[in-house]
Formats: structure tokens, C-alpha cells, sequence
């Protein structure tokens, strides 16, 4: 293959809600460093919030063909909604045959955090959680069937009719919902979501509660970093990262 300008460690592809606006910012943060990363939107219903997250996964042939020739090593599928929805079985599956299909991993960011939660021998967590209640049902019933204990839920306090709302959210929420978690015995806490902005609850969230503390966005930048072949400790340890928060 021929050496390209940018992307010395690889170029990675990111399938992002289409109104979503915290993916990319929150990747030019804690993405990996000399890593090429492209988007897509990921298109759906504008009038339905469970018909637009089906939407997003049953078009996405249609957004990986979106990327034409472009030399894709991973792609990130940047929402967690739509696993929620498909169900724990339905979504592992469907992205092992999509990988096999494509050649090169396509990644669920709900297989993304279940990742992180292995490598931190994690069997429980305690859900911080911006959906409304049928989607904080879905996302427990998935955890369940993925062998995760939820120990306990909070909801992030917000307008939750439409599950765009959630990017009106602010770290600064995500803190306040967190500190009401009452249960100490999660293995750790997942501020789930790639709409919700979470880089700047970690840091406050782990002082806290001294807890590992995961979102979404940093569990897919990590594992897509890992299928690149890329070492170095992960984004929840070594929050280097944080002095990027400041530029975004």
C-alpha cells in the first residue's frame, strides 16, 4: 500500500450519530496519537429515537461504503443506543460478520466497553445514564446478558423525550448524577453514551468515588487503538489527555 501524508500509525473510520457533536471532540483528545481518524454520519429517523438508533445499525453497509477507497484498518460504530436496542447475542454476532465481510474490525462500542471491563477484571458496574427509561432498561437488560452485574443506576438529570437531548448534557451533570450513586460494590462506574460529554467527570468522578471510571468514547478510542497494535496504558489510567480539555 502506498505511504499516505497523514495516519503513520493507521487510519481509523468513526460511524457518529448524525446530530451527535461530542464523538469528535472528545476524539481529538483521547484518540490515538498519529492515527488518521474519518468520519461518517450515521443516519436515521429525525421524528423516532428507537427507530432512528435501529436505523443507524441496519444502514450501516451503506455508511462503511460511504468511505469508497479510503485505507480503513478499524472502524468505530460510536453509538451505544443501537446495541442496546439489537441486544447483547443480536450485536456480537452481527459485528463478527461484519468484520469477517469487511476485512478489518468493525467495532460496537458496546463490545468496546465490555473490553475494558475484562481487562480490568471488572464483573459489576454502577450506570450513570443520560436515556430516557426505556433505553436505561435496554442498556441493563444488555449488561445482564453480557454477564455484567449493574449494581445500581442513576439518570442524569435532563429532558429525555428525545434522545438527542443528551447532547445538550455537560460533564458538570454527569458528576452531579454520579455523586448519587449510594451502592459502593460496583467493580466500576460507566458513564454511558457517546452523545454525553464525560472527558471532564472522570478525572472528578474517580477522586470521588475511587472507582475505575469508563465512558464510552474512551473505551472505543482505547480498543481502536489496541487493534492498530498500539501499546501504551489505558486513557482511564493515564489521563495525559486531560491537558487537551482546555482546546476543545
Amino acid at each position: 500500500m502506498q505511504a499516505r501524508e497523514y495516519g503513520k500509525a493507521g487510519t481509523v473510520g468513526i460511524g457518529v450519530p448524525q446530530a451527535n457533536t461530542t464523538v469528535e471532540s472528545e476524539f481529538r483528545a483521547i484518540g490515538p496519537a498519529h492515527v488518521n481518524l474519518v468520519t461518517a454520519r450515521l443516519q436515521g429517523s429525525r421524528s423516532d429515537s428507537r427507530q432512528r438508533l435501529l436505523d443507524y445499525f441496519h444502514g450501516l453497509d451503506a455508511t462503511l461504503d460511504s468511505f469508497d477507497v479510503a485505507p480503513l484498518q478499524a472502524f468505530g460504530f460510536a453509538c451505544t443506543g443501537s446495541s442496546y436496542l439489537l441486544g447483547y447475542g443480536e450485536n456480537r454476532d452481527a459485528f463478527a460478520a461484519l468484520s469477517k465481510q469487511r476485512g478489518y474490525p468493525v467495532i460496537s462500542t458496546s463490545e468496546a466497553i465490555l473490553e475494558a471491563l475484562a481487562f480490568l477484571g471488572a464483573k459489576s458496574l454502577a450506570l450513570v445514564s443520560p436515556y430516557p427509561s426505556w433505553l436505561t432498561e435496554a442498556s441493563a437488560a444488555y449488561w445482564a446478558a453480557a454477564g455484567i452485574q449493574v449494581e445500581e443506576i442513576v439518570q442524569v438529570a435532563a429532558d429525555t423525550s428525545d434522545t438527542r437531548n443528551v447532547y445538550n448534557v455537560t460533564s458538570a451533570d454527569a458528576v452531579a448524577a454520579a455523586q448519587r450513586l449510594k451502592r459502593r460494590g460496583a467493580d466500576a462506574i460507566l458513564l454511558s453514551g457517546t452523545g454525553m460529554p464525560t472527558l471532564g467527570a472522570i478525572g472528578a468522578i474517580n477522586q470521588s468515588l475511587r472507582k475505575p471510571v469508563l465512558s464510552s468514547n474512551l473505551c472505543l478510542a482505547w480498543v481502536l487503538g489496541k487493534r492498530l497494535g498500539l501499546g501504551g496504558k489505558p486513557p482511564w489510567e493515564d489521563r495525559t489527555w486531560e491537558s487537551k480539555l482546555h482546546s476543545l
